[in-house]
């Protein structure tokens, strides 16, 4: 779009759209009701956290996890004491985040309310375990992505305990890596949880330092 104003033509820049995401999500919410302090954060991942050995494996969906630290790479997960994995987390100290995908929501739920100690949530959910290469807890195959982490602390909150981890390796999916090497994570079709419902991941709107970055 031009103007001609005294004989040079001067470019009119298009106005940036009032909400170029979703129009029907209002530019503020004005009006809110104040709610007692609760869990209230959401999108989380959903993760599969394994635990034991590849001779005695377990796996339980843990919501309250995420990352502490960069360097060294830290993150956590908080389990309650009367899961079934709880005193193999505090003897074993290690386990793995298993990232799974969309596909996997129905097995996400199911090793979320039932106990690896009444059934094999592997066998009844037709999950594969395969060995980790730093930690003794397996990996699930059907999952693109992997933490491996050993427990470096414990605190108790609570209802729950929360045990920091370094995370000593990460396992990618080869079908989520480019020729370049790097991970193209939508590939990977990741799983999320938002107050108590299950959703896939949307439409990428950015990337991280897009609004500081210079256009060529």
């Amino acid at each position: 779009m031009t103007n001609i104003s005294n004989g040079k033509k001067k470019t009119k820049r298009k106005p940036f759209p009032k909400n170029q995401i979703n129009k029907t999500v209002p530019l503020s919410y004005s009006k809110k009701q104040h709610w007692k302090g609760g869990t209230l954060l959401a999108p989380i991942p959903p993760a599969l956290v394994t635990v034991g050995t590849m001779e005695h494996p377990n796996v339980l969906t843990v919501a309250w996890t995420g990352i502490l630290n960069t360097i060294p790479p830290k993150t956590y997960i908080s389990v309650r004491k009367e899961r079934y994995s709880y005193p193999m987390l505090v003897e074993q100290k290690e386990f793995v985040i298993n990232l799974p995908s969309a596909n996997l929501v129905r097995a996400v739920d199911f090793c979320g309310v039932r106990s690896g100690k009444d059934i094999d949530k592997f066998k009844e959910m037709n999950l594969t375990s395969v060995p980790a290469e730093k930690v003794s807890a397996p990996l699930i195959s059907e999952c693109p992505l992997q933490l491996e982490c050993k427990v470096t602390d414990t605190v108790d909150l609570g209802t729950h305990t929360m045990f920091v981890a370094d995370i000593v390796g990460m396992d990618v999916a080869e079908e989520c890596i480019n020729q370049s090497g790097k991970l193209e994570i939508e590939k990977c079709n990741l799983l999320a949880f938002a107050h108590g419902e299950y959703f896939t991941l949307g439409k990428k709107v950015g990337t991280f330092g897009y609004s500081v970055r210079k256009r060529k």
